[in-house]
């Protein structure tokens, strides 16, 4: 992984460190230097100039993934936790459009854009979340999960529904949003306990016994296995214990 400059790391004997990102840009440089000079000359054939190409754009690539790297890491910072305003019969939840207002000057400041991808199949409804850097670089992340028919909804507000739950945990993993409830007036919620490596264990163990739209669902909605509160871990354990039996009896 790219070293990353901290805005306390400074200035060092009066100048601005930049030595992450300098020698990806001399490369780049050298390397299109000599692209220049072999395209001046006839004797150098395609298949030289097609290496030198893809060797130019491995070092674009790198270059990228830095600039994302740093910027992300600067954006962690500033990203706040998110009030969850929304109700279900099952609880609160932060809705998408609480989650997008709050990130999307966040994102804007450090370069960043997301979009999404629906697909409609089988097995349900697929829901792909891009997070673009200026530079260059993306990340992406998918859940699939089913149309949510709960509340006698037709149709078109399952697909609605569904799609916008999907959005919602796709986004926050991609950025790792944390939410928290509404009676803690404003300030961020006490920390929450998350299970111990030896629980993590455990899950990891059934959640790669479990099918794929589980999996998929385990990833957008705690991102991993050690990022699972402890308070969801009986809860989660007996659940996907369940899946993986009949994933198993299916196979």
């Amino acid at each position: 992984m790219a070293t990353t400059i901290h805005p306390q790391q400074g200035k060092a004997n009066g100048q601005l460190s930049t030595e992450p990102t300098a020698q990806p840009l001399q490369e780049s440089t050298v390397i299109i230097q000599v692209i220049e000079r072999a395209a001046l000359n006839p004797e150098v054939d395609i298949d030289k100039m097609e290496r030198l190409l893809q060797m130019q754009e491995r070092v674009l690539d790198r270059q990228a993934l830095m600039a994302y790297s740093a910027a992300m890491a600067a954006m962690q910072t500033e990203l706040p936790s998110i009030a969850e305003r929304g109700r279900t019969n099952n609880g609160c939840y932060a809705t998408l459009e609480d989650i997008v207002d709050t990130v999307r000057p966040i994102m804007k400041k450090h370069g960043f854009a997301v979009s999404f991808r629906i697909h409609t199949q089988e097995r349900g409804i697929q829901v792909t979340g891009v997070l673009m850097h200026k530079d260059g670089h993306r990340e992406e992340t998918s859940m699939l999960l089913p149309a949510d028919t709960s509340g006698s909804k037709n149709a078109v507000q399952a697909f609605g529904s569904s799609t916008s739950y999907g959005k919602r945990y796709v986004l926050c993993a991609l950025l790792n949003i944390t939410t928290r409830g509404q009676d803690d007036d404003g300030h961020a919620a006490a920390p929450v306990k998350l299970v111990t490596p030896f629980q993590a264990g455990q899950l990891k163990q059934l959640i790669a016994a479990c099918p794929s739209a589980t999996q998929e669902w385990f990833v957008g909605k705690y991102g991993e296995a050690e990022q699972v509160p402890r308070s969801d871990f009986d809860k989660l354990r007996a659940s996907l214990q369940k899946r993986a039996l009949t994933n198993r009896q299916h196979h």
